[in-house]
């Protein structure tokens, strides 16, 4: 578990429209508050990685997200609940509080109720979803642990959470929520 004090700091970095690194299921996440166009563009500036893309958002649980997607079949809504929380991402087709920059170029939002205690900690104590895009420079393998964050952004990052990382060996998989189709492989 993380320190208060230190959870306070991250979520005054994130309010404050900064960006911060965190410990995901994974690799290390670069995160800050979805709905602030600007953090969000120096998130994207930080990884030179394109707005069309698109990125995906994490939570403490599901009604912290609700309010992103447009109503699926409760079947299908009921299988996705099922892998939550945990290491799975769900593309579902976004409602209309998706702000363009997390969208992208896409009519869809990238989900993920996380297990991971840290990452869950963040959202639950900044009551919002954070962005989570792993913590890479375009073209570079996703950081797993702070020496690889330093040797990548040097001090461009506001803050660093520290902690474990998750037991999975990449990023998540990706899947459809409407179709179950995997978009990205992963574990």
């Amino acid at each position: 578990m993380i320190p208060q004090a230190d959870l306070k700091h991250a979520c005054q970095i994130i309010t404050n429209g900064g960006v911060i690194a965190y410990p995901t299921e994974g690799v290390f996440g670069l995160g800050c508050d979805p709905f602030n166009a600007n953090a969000v563009q120096k998130l994207l500036e930080l990884k030179h990685r394109d707005i069309k893309k698109g990125l995906i958002l994490i939570a403490s649980d599901w009604e912290q997200i609700r309010h992103l997607v447009t109503p699926i079949s409760p079947e299908r809504l009921t299988a996705i609940q099922k892998t939550w929380p945990g290491p799975y991402t769900w593309v579902f087709p976004a409602s209309k509080k998706v702000p363009p920059w997390i969208r992208g170029a896409h009519t869809t939002v990238a989900l993920r109720v996380t297990a991971h205690p840290i990452a869950k900690q963040l959202c639950q104590y900044c009551k919002t979803p954070l962005v989570s895009t792993s913590a890479n420079l375009k073209e570079q393998l996703p950081a797993k642990n702070i020496a690889d964050l330093t040797a990548q952004f040097g001090r461009t990052i506001d803050s660093i959470v520290p902690g474990a990382l998750g037991t999975l060996n990449n990023p998540t998989r990706i899947r459809d929520a409407l179709t179950n189709e995997i978009l990205r492989g992963g574990q």
